[in-house]
Order: structure tokens, then C-alpha cells, then sequence
């Protein structure tokens, strides 16, 4: 048993969800306030390491009006526990969790303790289809996945993906350094290809924001 898994993100019309140089400023105002809202409705958001060090973001819902308890549980995949004692995720607007491995220096992991709930799971990365059980166990049943590109990769190749929102805004970036939507290593063949089945689609302003299924194999 695991959580459902929401992937949500923005990116433009070719793909990319970041520029060369990380800049990410995609949607519009109206889909920030959706992002909020949806962080709202569910139990937990997760982020990868790379994402966090990039935008070093709070993952709480103050865009939107809320209280204290409407914000979600925040998670952070961060194998080398290298997430800054200074991060703002570490603040204490909402509880965090630090997913890292065995191979993270105990050092830093005292340290992060102190400020966060850490799970270790995974030799030299972090085991994410046992990390989703333990959130379980905690009483997360949805939660929100925000990448960045190598964990959406890493979390849909694993079937751990159930649904996707994306936003597409009307932009175009290009450039091969460019971030994508999904990263990684790939699938060879469009055969081996994940498999989505389309729910519905709506316009916000200028951006256009579709849903998708994840069709896993059970």
C-alpha cells in the first residue's frame, strides 16, 4: 500500500520545465493559485534534492488563503542528505521528512533531526517504492509530486506515478541543457513508453492545464 500520487507541474510548449540557467518562471498567477490549492487538498508534497537546492521553496500553501494546518507535509528525496540546515523546508510552517540512504554521512543526519523527521531507506539511493510504504504507515494517502526531473523519471518508471496535471504555458525555450518535464536515463523504445489515458483539460488566462491517468500495470 502507498499513497496516490499526483505529478503536478508547469512547462512550456517544447518540454521544458527550466531553463539552462534554472530559471523557472512558466505559469501564470491563476495557476499558481491552483498549485496552492491543489497543495492544500492533499496529505504531503515531495520534492527532489535538486529542486529544493535550485528554488529552496517553503512547499506551503501561502499563495492561497489557508491556516497553519492547510499546509501539506513536506518531503524531501535527498540520498547524500545534503539539504541545508538553512533550507527553508526546514522551517516550522508544516512538519518536513528528509528521505535519505544509508550512504548519508550520520553527521549530517543528527543534525538534520534536529529541525525534521528523517527516513532512511536504500543503500547508496533512496528506495522510493519503500519510502512511499512508510508514508503510508504515517497516514499520508495522497500526496503531490513536484520533481524535479530525475525523480519524475525515477517515481514513474517505478509505477509510483497515478495521475499528472501539467500546465503548459504558450512559451518556447529550446536549448539541449535545458530541463525537461521528465529526465533520467529514458526509455529505449516508444514501445516501453509509460502509458497515459487523457481526463479532461481547461483553459487559465493564457496557460492550458491537462490531466492525465497513469495507466500502470498492477
Amino acid at each position: 500500500m502507498r499513497p496516490y500520487v499526483i505529478l503536478n507541474a508547469a512547462m512550456t510548449l517544447d518540454g521544458k520545465i527550466a531553463t539552462r540557467t534554472g530559471s523557472s518562471e512558466i505559469s501564470g498567477p491563476k495557476d499558481l493559485i491552483r498549485v496552492h490549492e491543489l497543495r492544500k487538498e492533499v496529505d504531503a508534497i515531495m520534492v527532489g534534492i535538486n529542486t529544493l537546492l535550485a528554488d529552496d521553496s517553503k512547499l506551503t500553501v501561502h499563495k492561497i488563503k489557508s491556516k497553519p494546518n492547510d499546509n501539506p507535509i513536506r518531503i524531501v528525496v535527498d540520498s547524500n542528505a545534503k539539504t541545508p540546515l538553512t533550507a527553508r523546508v526546514l522551517n516550522s510552517d508544516a512538519p518536513t521528512i528528509i528521505a535519505t540512504s544509508n550512504k548519508a554521512p550520520q553527521e549530517k543526519i543528527i543534525q538534520l533531526r534536529k529541525k525534521a523527521k528523517v527516513i532512511i531507506t536504500g543503500e547508496t539511493r533512496v528506495n522510493l517504492s519503500n519510502l512511499l510504504q512508510k508514508l503510508k504507515k504515517l497516514g499520508i494517502n495522497t500526496l503531490m509530486l513536484e520533481g524535479g526531473s530525475t525523480l519524475n523519471f525515477s517515481m514513474i518508471t517505478l509505477g509510483l506515478v497515478d495521475e499528472i496535471r501539467i500546465c503548459i504555458a504558450p512559451m518556447i525555450v529550446g536549448g539541449k541543457d535545458a530541463i525537461t518535464l521528465v529526465g533520467g536515463k529514458g526509455f529505449d523504445y516508444m514501445g516501453d513508453s509509460k502509458k497515459l489515458k487523457f481526463k479532461n483539460s481547461f483553459e487559465l488566462d493564457k496557460d492550458l492545464i491537462l490531466c492525465y491517468k497513469v495507466l500502470n500495470e498492477n
